[in-house]
């Protein structure tokens, strides 16, 4: 019954059009704060600011349903691993029949600090395998929205995979949670204000935190 009413809610002439929000990662403890994990960190921290249990399985993800005001959301934490995260993503999308720019996906990114945070409407994989897995069960459509954590990059000469699958030193870990509650904010912003503006207030101010980040370690 509730959950008659909360799609009647949802899908209704009166009701926003809903987001979903994708957090990609690996399932099970083993990758539990991993570096490539920040996406599921992502959405673990906008549920909980919202109040969102994640408690169901739908779609092969774990899957949690709410409102932000008005607005329906549908949060995802994809269990096929990384590279698979599309065969999650894919069919959610078309079950909820939404147009890919409802569809906001969240990543771990080297190509950015540890703790900077970029959110963009639409973009490639840059060899990121799940937003690759994304893409092809999207048919190709690279054209939704993705909010990019920064990681940063691997020292030295280490692997980049080893990296990936490395837990955060307690340094990162810092920058990782403030980078958090940061991205939390934009969030909540987005569902009020939209993506292009949200997108470029909040660019603007991880910009300078680039800038001051930048020559630091991850």
């Amino acid at each position: 019954m509730m959950l008659n009413k909360f799609y009647r809610r949802c899908f209704s002439y009166a009701s926003p059009q809903p987001w979903l929000f994708v957090g990609l990662g690996n399932p099970s403890d083993k990758y539990k704060g991993t570096r490539h994990n920040a996406g599921f960190e992502m959405i673990d921290a906008f549920a909980a600011s919202q109040g969102i249990p994640m408690d169901t399985v739908h779609c092969k993800a774990i899957f949690g349903k709410g409102f932000v005001d008005d607005v329906p959301v549908f949060l995802a934490k994809p269990q096929t691993y990384m590279n698979l995260s599309g065969e999650s993503s894919g069919p959610l999308a078309a079950y909820y029949k939404l147009p890919l720019n409802r569809v906001l996906v969240f990543h771990d990114d080297m190509d950015l600090p540890c703790g900077v945070l970029r959110l963009h409407d639409k973009g490639g994989h840059a060899s990121h395998n799940g937003l690759k897995s994304v893409i092809y069960h999207f048919r190709g459509n690279r054209e939704f929205p993705r909010l990019r954590i920064g990681i940063g990059r691997p020292p030295g000469q280490m692997d980049p995979k080893a990296f990936l699958l490395q837990k955060f030193n307690a340094t990162a870990r810092g920058r990782i949670d403030a980078a958090l509650e940061e991205g939390v904010g934009a969030l909540k912003q987005l569902m009020s204000k939209g993506l292009t503006e949200t997108a470029r207030s909040f660019n603007t101010v991880q910009k300078y935190k680039h800038i001051r980040l930048q020559t630091l370690p991850s």
